[in-house]
């Protein structure tokens, strides 16, 4: 399973040290869920999670917070089963307006990108609705496309190409949905909207620049010498970042494009040699395919001083910290603790190791 806050979930424990105060119940939910059964190594957040419940129903929190928690949760169990048999395949998130008709450009540039995503064996994930989204989701088709439907008392509806499928996934509340945008995705394609598309453009761009989200590329993508995205990006440059309210290597964290062509390239450099990252403690580890030449190393100890610091840039194996990840245990790692935490500095770093020659 992917952490998409980059190690900070999987460095949680696995086993509880919480009690409900009481003993005797402590060993009877531990019974509990030895009975029912599953993976012995889930056990102990198990018996966390009905602790947490039965805390809730003495807090007196009153009903409707109650149905919020319990129909939350409820969601991500539902839209984690649909998710969990794709967990090997790449996903692109994709958002634009639900009211692009299809004979817009922006409709038709979507639905091209969408195809070739798939043809380089990317899923799509979308709102599930129509305009963008059902562009989107039409390019991709329906077996390669996940459609994540919120309920709305107006304008949202199912597109024709998701509708019925499996892989539809509907959500009562926003902030549910927004998590397994996010969670789910491998890339984030943003088409031309409103509110919603705006939302989610500086949702996602907050989470990664404060830490809370992985580093993924998030491109804005635009039909042909199309204005929208470079309109929004001069606004961030002449009053975000004049005013001093964003830095000017928060602008490596996404790319403003409207060729089709460079939007894929950018998700599939990103990923030529990167393949993830965590932190172990203060250390900044991040995971490659291919381990790159020494000199390769040194060259990124001296351009990246500014986040390296004094401390040591080194090659290694997994550390022992990272054993609840066996699967990239053969993966080389460049670990280092980094002197100050800038993700837009990271960012350029990671692309500095996608370019970095092979050992």
């Amino acid at each position: 399973m992917q952490d998409f806050t980059g190690g900070g979930i999987h460095a949680l424990p696995s086993r509880t040290t919480r009690s409900s105060g009481d003993p005797e119940f402590d060993l009877r939910i531990r019974q509990l869920v030895a009975d029912w059964g599953g993976d012995e190594q889930l056990s102990g957040m198990t018996e966390e999670l009905i602790i947490t419940a039965l805390k809730l129903a003495r807090d007196k929190v009153g009903v409707a917070d109650m149905k919020l928690f319990n129909r939350s949760l409820r969601e991500m169990r539902n839209a984690g089963r649909v998710f969990a048999p794709y967990r090997e395949r790449r996903k692109i998130s994709v958002f634009g307006s639900a009211r692009t008709a299809p004979e817009e450009e922006e409709f038709q540039a979507a639905e091209m990108f969408a195809a070739r995503a798939r043809e380089r064996g990317y899923m799509v994930i979308t709102g599930g609705g129509d305009g963008i989204m059902g562009a989107a989701q039409r390019g991709a088709g329906r077996e390669n496309s996940f459609g994540l439907n919120i309920r709305l008392p107006f304008e949202q509806r199912s597109n024709e190409t998701i509708e019925g499928d499996q892989k539809l996934v509907n959500f009562n509340y926003f902030f549910t949905r927004k998590l397994h945008f996010v969670k789910e995705s491998h890339a984030v394609v943003l088409f031309p909207g409103g509110f919603g598309t705006m939302d989610e453009a500086f949702e996602v761009l907050t989470l990664i620049q404060t830490g809370k989200a992985r580093i993924l590329p998030v491109v804005m993508v635009d039909k042909e010498h199309g204005s929208y995205w470079r309109t929004w990006n001069s606004f961030l440059a002449e009053y975000l970042l004049k005013l001093g309210l964003i830095c000017a290597e928060d602008f490596h964290l996404f790319k403003v494009t409207d060729n089709l062509e460079d939007a894929i390239s950018e998700i599939e450099q990103f990923y030529r040699n990167f393949h993830s990252y965590r932190w172990v403690g203060e250390r900044f580890v991040l995971r490659i395919q291919h381990a790159i030449t020494d000199a390769a190393v040194l060259e990124l100890r001296e351009r990246f001083e500014d986040i390296v610091g004094t401390n040591p840039l080194e090659q290694t194996v997994s550390l022992p910290e990272e054993q609840n990840e066996p699967e990239l245990a053969d993966m080389p790692r460049l670990v280092f603790v980094p002197a100050r935490k800038n993700f837009g500095r990271f960012r350029q770093f990671i692309d500095a190791v996608n370019v970095a020659p092979w050992a």
